[in-house]
């Protein structure tokens, strides 16, 4: 698999710039390309009712942190992360090349902050540190949407809806700089549908970070992926063995709850004294990577060239994902972040 193979050309009207109930869903079937099959499902319950008893879907209880934020001149912030070592200094993802070095940025309630270093990403120092709280930023900044879909819109800011559109329904422990967006097309009542029938819900956490969304800039070979913190209980662990050992499926709400399954499968994760998964996480799964957790993905249409699309393609075979993403391109489904959802039966 090379970066071009997971090039595709799609419509601009169909990037979806909002969410929209209830979802498309595409089913794509089969292991080899003589026997896979791509249609629509009918309907969310059509959905469920692929799903059996005893079998375990894992979801992301991750929660998406406002962290986008606007200086007094307009000028557009990501902060990524706080300094460990060095409380005034964040990484951050800005047009940095605007900044001049030195020349300090103005926000809400007299903050500041300027610019250190340039790269992939950059290092801001801020002013006065102790003030750049989590409350400072729920208060001033926006939920981090994808560049996309506010391209798309023509708008810069998130709009209201978006609280509540661009987070799970679920959404527990605050970390996140994206969406684990294939879990926007469930609700709590559909979940509770799947335990009446039987089907187990198991909850674990990766905060999605750059190792999700930064781009591939040059190959598959060459791309470092950048770590992403991962927790995952022991009772969620233990249901997924016990379901593998019935012969039961693991169905995948998504990319980030497969890299972090497939992480603790390999050792990737650390364990403490209550054999809890816990730790950091990049791996990176492309090309012929061994599954040796997930049966069942369901996952959104990712963009062109991406890690995710590298995923999808490693599970369900590069030529089969061509022929289920030109499917979906004829049929008009709604694309990345707030469009459809495809599911993956290997």
């Amino acid at each position: 698999m090379e970066l071009a193979d997971l090039q595709f050309e799609y419509p601009a009207e169909l990037v979806a710039t909002e969410k929209k109930t209830p979802s498309r869903i595409m089913l794509a079937k089969g292991l080899k390309s003589t026997d896979f099959q791509v249609s629509e499902l009918v309907s969310i319950d059509h959905l469920l009712a692929l799903f059996e008893a005893g079998d375990v879907l894992v979801i992301n209880n991750t929660k998406v942190l406002a962290r986008r934020l606007f200086s007094d001149t307009n000028f557009e912030i990501l902060f990524l992360q706080k300094n460990s070592d060095a409380p005034d200094l964040w990484q951050v993802l800005c047009p940095s090349r605007q900044w001049p070095k030195n020349m300090k940025m103005q926000f809400p309630e007299g903050l500041s902050a300027e610019l250190v270093e340039r790269g992939r990403t950059q290092t801001v120092r801020v002013f006065p540190a102790e003030k750049w709280t989590e409350d400072y930023f729920e208060k001033y900044a926006d939920l981090p949407l994808p560049p996309y879909i506010l391209k798309t819109r023509k708008e810069r800011r998130a709009r209201m809806q978006d609280l509540v559109d661009y987070q799970t329904k679920w959404a527990k422990l605050p970390g996140s700089l994206a969406a684990p967006t294939a879990s926007l097309h469930f609700s709590n009542e559909v979940l509770q549908v799947l335990k009446l029938r039987g089907v187990h819900i198991a909850e674990m956490t990766l905060h999605v970070g750059l190792g999700t969304f930064l781009p591939i800039t040059s190959s598959l070979s060459e791309h470092k992926m950048h770590s992403e913190q991962v927790l995952i209980s022991k009772s969620t662990w233990d249901q997924i063995s016990q379901a593998k050992q019935s012969n039961k499926k693991i169905w995948a709400l998504g990319t980030t709850v497969t890299r972090a399954l497939e992480s603790a499968a390999i050792g990737r994760l650390l364990k403490d004294s209550d054999e809890n998964f816990y730790g950091e996480t990049d791996i990176f799964i492309r090309s012929d990577f061994e599954f040796k957790i997930i049966d069942r993905l369901l996952t959104n249409f990712h963009q062109p060239e991406s890690t995710l699309l590298a995923l999808v393609a490693s599970f369900a075979g590069l030529e089969n994902v061509k022929q289920a993403y030109d499917f979906a391109i004829r049929n008009k489904f709604r694309l990345f972040s707030y469009g459809d959802l495809s599911l993956w039966i290997k």
